[in-house]
């Protein structure tokens, strides 16, 4: 199984002069959520993570070897990215769209083959859009968009996820199943980052946070030493109060 590692990293956020040098590893099996208020540079970490942007100083690693210098074919194989947001360049079906995570192990101009539509059938069910194969992804809702997008990330199998708002156009119940299966895929020995804005859901799934501060400063660890309320204020400027459901902490903006 693959992990991914940084070595003083400095993420390149525009208007931002350096910031903490981030040294973490997400193992295999592990979830990460990253956490912090809007403009921390959260998406531009994932991107940076993924190869998408190149980092103002540090190195990446993918299964200790440095992410510059593997073949993008080599990445997308090991590492599934879901956006925050994407664009459909062309008029396309729910379960091509789902095909498009089998290309990588694809050779050029292969075709899809009976085991790789079967695998794309059963990540359209599993994330609730099966029913949907036949539509055009451009004539969804934006939580259907959000599954099928998902879904195609589980078609191409990676070892690690790379996840960017996940629950993002989500209602209730398909927050908590998308949340569910990416707990499944640690539990699989994949690993998992996620950028998220719902503390309770980092809490309750979450097994390490990296937290991301405007200035550029950063800390990490497991959740029960990054979930507590100095460090959480603190990064949002906000009150909050702590509740226990069912063992689990729950936290709640609180006035002043």
């Amino acid at each position: 199984m693959s992990r991914l590692a940084t070595q003083d990293l400095i993420i390149d956020v525009p208007g931002r002069e350096g910031g903490t040098p981030l040294n973490f590893t997400v193992e295999p099996g592990q979830s990460w959520g990253v956490l912090g208020p809007n403009g921390a540079g959260k998406t531009t970490l994932l991107h940076t993570l993924a190869g998408l942007k190149p980092p103002r100083s540090g190195l990446i690693a993918l299964a200790d070897n440095p992410l510059a210098s593997l073949r993008r074919r080599h990445i997308a194989q090991a590492l599934g990215v879901v956006f925050q947001d994407r664009q459909d360049g062309f008029p396309a079906t729910v379960l091509e769209t789902a095909l498009i995570g089998r290309h990588p192990y694809l050779s050029p101009w292969q075709m899809e083959g009976a085991d790789d539509v079967a695998r794309a059938e059963r990540a359209l069910e599993r994330l609730d859009v099966a029913h949907l194969r036949d539509r055009l992804v451009n004539t969804l809702s934006g939580g259907e968009r959000q599954r099928v997008a998902i879904a195609t990330v589980v078609t191409q199998g990676p070892a690690i996820w790379l996840a960017d708002e996940p629950t993002n156009h989500l209602d209730l119940h398909h927050q908590s199943a998308v949340m569910a299966l990416m707990a499944e895929q640690a539990r699989e020995g994949q690993a998992v980052m996620m950028c998220l804005h719902d503390l309770n859901l980092a809490a309750r799934w979450c097994d390490h946070i990296l937290l991301l501060y405007p200035n550029g400063d950063a800390c990490w660890g497991p959740r029960e030493n990054m979930l507590v309320p100095s460090a959480l204020e603190s990064l949002y400027q906000q009150r909050l109060a702590v509740v226990d459901v069912e063992g689990a902490p729950v936290f709640v903006p609180v006035k002043g």
